[in-house]
């Protein structure tokens, strides 16, 4: 029962609470640029390539319940001004049976475009979908279950009752980004801007029933340096807000050209007060690998005794035609 007492209180703390309590509702990432379809939707086919296929694995809080957050998304680039994607994301937290499950669809507009070669972009992307949320009640423990004897007794009926157990809505979401993806240059820079939860969806777990999710508002920016042929830096900064719950994040990675087709990746993203998480990865020809883990220093993590958390992401970019050597893409996300 200790651990399901934990498990609620986790997800109060996510902003399940209700109408008062409005902090952030929205998983969230250590490899943030790693999932661009959850980061902005401006960032929909901002690659070199025709596809992208992204995949991302997310485990939290193992010393009270696993939060497990996996995420798959799609996106094409066009090369015609527009380009498409799909992403789906499903959290779960076992002991609560409880699972968060998003749904999107993305387009991006890449018509606005300076300088030589047309190397400076504005692009601007919208993203619709929905949102489910639902409880398993059979997996969740109360008060009056308990015993102050004999302990827990599962088998005792509860007088607690949830007047819901799913809830779904119709979410929108716009960003807009820009990059300079000019080759050769020292120093690449890129930013962008995001908003989701435009529509507001109905919080219907809240006691009244009429409450809305919180507009989620996001920051992103980095720059890549070349500091010679093998070595590139690439500092990178988030900013997030939804609600009263704001996220701050500096880090940066170093890229290494270590034999042909093949880079190695070293860095690490601070997290303000809540954690420092390392991260490695490593790209070969049309694939990206990385991994990082979470150390957690917040005072939630102390008391839960296992706050860590670790992430696993896969990238995979496809080609239809051959690559034109004389444009070296500079790709935003990383």
């Amino acid at each position: 029962m200790r651990k399901s007492i934990k498990v609620l209180g986790l997800l109060l703390l996510s902003g399940l609470a209700g109408k008062q309590m409005q902090a952030q509702t929205d998983p969230h990432f250590s490899q943030y640029y790693m999932y661009p379809s959850w980061l902005n939707p401006a960032l929909t086919g901002a690659f070199d390539g025709d596809y992208r296929v992204t995949g991302l694995y997310r485990s939290q809080w193992g010393g009270v319940s696993p939060f497990v957050t996996p995420g798959l998304s799609v996106d094409v680039n066009t090369n015609k001004n527009i380009n498409l994607g799909a992403s789906i994301l499903r959290q779960t937290v076992k002991d609560a049976g409880y699972t968060y499950t998003t749904a999107y669809g993305n387009v991006a507009y890449t018509g606005v475009k300076w300088g030589k070669m047309d190397q400076h972009r504005l692009t601007f992307g919208l993203q619709a979908g929905v949102i489910d949320r639902r409880f398993d009640v059979s997996k969740l423990s109360f008060g009056d279950q308990w015993n102050p004897t004999t302990g827990y007794v599962p088998g005792t009926a509860s007088g607690e009752a949830l007047s819901r157990t799913s809830s779904s809505s119709l979410d929108v979401g716009a960003g807009v980004l820009y990059f300079d993806a000019t080759p050769g240059k020292k120093a690449n820079f890129y930013g962008g801007f995001s908003v989701s939860h435009l529509t507001r969806p109905e919080d219907r777990f809240s006691a009244s029933g009429d409450a809305r999710m919180p507009m989620r508002y996001t920051v992103h920016s980095g720059i890549r340096i070349q500091l010679s042929d093998v070595v590139s830096l690439t500092p990178n900064a988030l900013y997030m807000k939804q609600g009263t719950a704001e996220e701050k994040m500096l880090g940066a990675y170093a890229q290494l050209k270590a034999a042909p087709g093949t880079d190695l990746l070293l860095g690490a993203n601070y997290r303000f007060q809540d954690a420092i998480s390392p991260y490695v990865g490593f790209t070969y020809k049309n694939m990206l690998l990385g991994a990082s883990y979470d150390v957690n220093s917040s005072d939630l993590g102390k008391m839960t005794k296992g706050g860590n958390s670790f992430e696993i992401s896969l990238s995979i970019t496809g080609r239809k035609r051959a690559k034109t050597e004389e444009v070296d893409f500079v790709c935003p996300r990383l």
